[in-house]
């Protein structure tokens, strides 16, 4: 899928009333200032557009303040900020966006526009081989699993 067929996907979900209102480009703005990167351009336009949070894998990603949380964890920029690894071994820039349980995040490469797509298992950290996008269009396919996330975990 496009950006374009990714954010249309999830309009028809927004509409059908599954997933909160669009962020305000203040929060959105905050949640830049907190974290120390802009969003990736997809997930600025999914948040903006769309819905603030709540699409993607089973009950969805996490918004920016106001949006849809996940368990305890508010926020993108309030988990960002409360410091996500205290063992600083997540680079700045990397940010939690959906908790699969099991001590397994997915996290969004904010340096890259594309927003490659990280995963965190149990303190260790790797590059997936998608960026959003493809992230995305798994999580609506339903394909995407925590098995083919953990797929080219680096061995101790």
């Amino acid at each position: 899928m496009t950006d374009d067929e990714v954010v249309e996907a999830l309009r028809i979900i927004a509409r059908a009333g599954a997933l909160p209102p669009p962020a305000t480009a203040e929060a959105v703005a905050a949640a830049e200032e907190v974290i120390g990167f802009p969003l990736p351009l997809l997930l600025r336009r999914l948040y903006v557009e769309v819905a603030n949070g709540g699409f993607g894998p089973n009950e969805g990603i996490l918004g920016v303040s106001g949006g849809a949380a996940q368990g305890n964890f508010m926020d993108i920029a309030e988990l960002y900020q409360d410091g996500p690894d205290p063992s600083g071994r997540i680079p700045a820039g990397l940010v939690l966006i959906y908790d699969w349980g099991c001590t397994i995040w997915s996290l969004v490469d904010f340096r890259d526009p594309a927003g490659a797509m990280w995963v965190n298992h149990e303190g260790e950290h790797w590059p997936q081989s998608m960026n959003l996008t493809e992230w995305l269009t798994g999580a609506l396919a339903g394909t995407l699993t925590v098995k083919t996330l953990l797929e080219g975990q680096p061995t101790s």
